[in-house]
């Protein structure tokens, strides 16, 4: 794990103990921090208590573990008072604009910090390396996996970490001469104040998390953060297809050949690259091929790589063929922006689409439309998608997944696709995107066992 000499002695409450506050937490101790832990589940709380092998302490003094140093209590931080703590460090899951101890800490005067902000703290004592951050509304996750792709391929050691489900923390420091390519979220952004990254990547800005924000101007900013932070003469990528990323690339004129723009509509041969289909996709690619080569990768490692990529889960993939109808699973896709390309990129879909919806309309979608043989509405949006959707396209009111998947069966035609791109969240129905996505899986295998296929 990635530790540092700088946390020792030092105190820290964590808020937050699922994988990435667990990686912090055993990052701290590791480094002898002193610190006080806490999770409203019980069961993660469990999990950390036996981990550590904690008892309860009557003295209400904490316990020692792993160093001299170190230090573990383990009892819920509203009743302490902040001001003896160095920071609070939260998950990015929890909402800084409504979390008490969030409004506590600041009136503390108490830096709140995620896990990106110590991995920042712990860069001087790593191996000499370089470091890309990846951000934007859609496509973070593919470009972060492909950059990673691409410099495997070119023999370059490289991680993956951050918002793509990789604690960075967790994860063992690489030699002289790697890359760390962090997915970072506006959430983690908000955490973080020090992050220099070598290369800086801004995909896209479109409306999306707005309950934890004021408005969407605020969070822009969010994602302007991520270049605030950087040395002028480092790298800087951005997508200018939409006005707030286009807005942010003008305020970094002045970097010059540091600044990088990439251009909407650009015309690319994707006919090589399988994974990498749809005018999304393409400038994905395009963010990618511009980190690497600011990497000093090669032409011929960049073309390797991208044509050998895999994609990724719940990603745009393509899970099975049923009597000549492809399925689909686009679970990640959890709001309109990034469920339009999905359309786009075939010409006869029945569109599995709902959730837990992040605004009433589907508007972004609506240039796709002519793709769509049919809808099938499910979850607590799908009553209102299906009111927006009817006066374009037949739409059937599935109400749950396993409906959806079956009667699209039963309608599609050879050459059809059967496409799960929901543009709402999964938390109505589902643990999480990938709960749903495996959800899907498990249907269209229902139906491969069927039909022997």
């Amino acid at each position: 794990m990635i530790t540092s000499r700088a946390w020792n002695g030092k105190r820290y409450v964590v808020l937050g103990l699922a994988r990435s506050g667990a990686a912090v937490l055993n990052a701290l101790m590791e480094s002898g921090a002193r610190v006080v832990a806490w999770d409203s589940d019980a069961t993660r709380v469990a999990d950390v208590k036996a981990h550590f092998g904690a008892q309860d302490d009557p003295a209400g003094e904490g316990m020692n573990f792993l160093h001299s140093g170190a230090r573990l209590e383990i009892v819920d931080p509203m009743g302490l008072d902040l001001s003896a703590f160095d920071a609070l460090v939260v998950s990015p899951g929890v909402p800084l604009n409504t979390h008490p101890l969030a409004a506590k800490a600041r009136d503390a005067g108490v830096a709140v910090i995620g896990d990106i902000e110590l991995f920042a703290q712990s860069r001087a004592e790593l191996r000499p390396h370089k470091v890309v951050g990846i951000t934007g509304t859609n496509g973070k996750s593919t470009t972060t996996a492909l950059v990673h792709h691409i410099l495997q391929t070119a023999g370059v050691p490289s991680l993956m970490g951050g918002n793509i489900g990789l604690p960075i923390l967790e994860q063992e420091p690489l030699p002289e001469g790697g890359v760390y390519v962090l997915e970072l979220s506006s959430y983690q952004i908000d955490l973080t104040q020090t992050l220099d990254c070598d290369v800086a990547v801004l995909l896209n800005v479109t409306p999306d998390h707005l309950d934890r924000y004021s408005d969407f101007q605020a969070y822009a900013d969010s994602k302007a953060r991520l270049f605030a932070m950087q040395s002028p003469e480092h790298e800087a990528v951005i997508a200018i297809g939409d006005a707030a990323s286009a807005q942010i690339a003008r305020g970094l004129s002045a970097r010059g050949e540091h600044l990088t723009k990439i251009a909407p509509g650009v015309c690319m041969d994707q006919s090589r690259w399988p994974s990498l289909q749809g005018p999304h996709n393409a400038q994905n690619a395009l963010a990618a091929i511009s980190v690497c080569q600011a990497l000093g990768v090669s032409e011929a490692d960049i073309d390797r790589g991208l044509q050998s990529f895999k994609g990724l889960p719940h990603r745009m993939e393509q899970v099975g063929v049923v009597n000549g109808v492809a399925y689909v699973d686009d679970s990640k896709a959890t709001n309109p922006e990034s469920t339009a390309p999905a359309l786009a990129a075939f010409s006869r879909v029945h569109w599995i689409v709902g959730g837990r919806a992040k605004g009433d309309d589907l508007d972004a979608c609506r240039p796709a439309f002519g793709h769509v043989v049919r809808a099938y509405t499910i979850g607590e949006a799908g009553p209102v998608f299906a009111a927006v959707l009817e006066g374009d396209m037949p739409v059937e009111r599935a109400g749950t997944l396993a409906e959806a998947v079956n009667s699209a069966a039963w309608q599609a035609k050879a050459g059809d696709t059967v496409l799960l791109s929901p543009a709402a969240a999964s938390f109505d129905q589902f643990r999480d995107y990938e709960h749903r996505g495996q959800a899907f899986k498990d249907a269209v295998g229902a139906l491969q066992c069927k039909t022997g296929q």
